[in-house]
């Protein structure tokens, strides 16, 4: 039996952040309690250099144990001793890394065909088409006919006010 005299010692308690592992980078960040996974993922792929693989997904990973995933909305939790919480990167859905051990590689999936909201990197390409410069040939032209008829109306207008004052 415990002494009634003696007060429990103290549960430590646990830290007011969250330390997820970048795999791309190889750092830990740190967040909040209550920060959801998207943000925490946003912030991941913002500090991440060109070249290194982009997180997709938040997991809680323990060697020996399925990894629980944390969706967009779903708010980072410490899940307790051994438990570890990763980013899923690009290169683990294409050759199926997990845990340090190779798995069942995933079949890439093609854009769209997927719930998952994906970041994407995209590079505008100048497009320069038939079409594109029909439309500014076009539009040149259509100035100089509309600024030939504005001309010829006000050389003419003297007349057409004769014209009118003689009829009236």
């Amino acid at each position: 039996m415990a002494e009634e005299g003696k007060p429990a010692p103290p549960q430590p308690s646990p830290p007011p952040y969250f330390e997820v592992n970048c795999k791309s980078s190889g750092k830990t960040r740190r967040f909040a309690v209550g920060t959801d996974a998207e943000f925490a993922v946003l912030l991941i792929n913002r500090k991440l250099n060109a070249g290194n693989p982009l997180a997709l997904h938040i997991e809680a990973v323990k060697k020996g144990e399925e990894p629980i995933a944390f969706g967009p909305k779903s708010v980072l939790v410490d899940y307790g001793d051994g438990w570890k919480l990763q980013t899923f990167t690009e290169a683990d859905l294409i050759f199926g890394i997990r845990n340090g051990e190779d798995v069942r590689p995933i079949p890439m999936r093609t854009p769209g065909s997927s719930d998952i909201p994906r970041p994407e990197r995209r590079v505008s390409k100048p497009v320069i088409s038939f079409l594109y410069i029909f439309k500014i040939v076009f539009a040149f032209v259509l100035m100089f006919v509309l600024g030939a008829i504005f001309t010829l109306a006000l050389d003419n207008l003297p007349i057409l006010i004769t014209f009118v004052k003689s009829v009236i």
